[in-house]
C-alpha cells in the first residue's frame, strides 16, 4: 500500500510540475499562428513541385534509356 501511496504523490507532483512550466510557454497568437502554418504550406507546395519535376525528368531519362 505505501508503494502505491508514494506512486500516486510523484505522479501528483509530476503534474504540479507539468502545469507550473505550461504556465511559461509562450503559446502563438492567432496571427502568428496563421503566417506559420502559410510558411508551412507554401514551403510544402514548392517541394512537390520540386520533387514533381524531378520525378518527371528521371522518369523521361530512364524510359529514353530503357527504349
Amino acid at each position: 500500500m505505501e508503494k502505491v501511496q508514494d506512486t500516486f504523490q510523484q505522479a501528483i507532483e509530476f503534474f504540479k510540475e507539468s502545469w507550473q512550466e505550461l504556465k511559461k510557454v509562450h503559446w502563438p497568437s492567432r496571427k502568428e499562428t496563421y503566417a506559420a502554418t502559410a510558411v508551412v504550406i507554401v514551403l510544402v507546395l514548392i517541394m512537390v513541385g520540386y520533387l514533381a519535376l524531378i520525378d518527371y525528368v528521371l522518369t523521361r531519362l530512364i524510359e529514353t534509356v530503357v527504349s
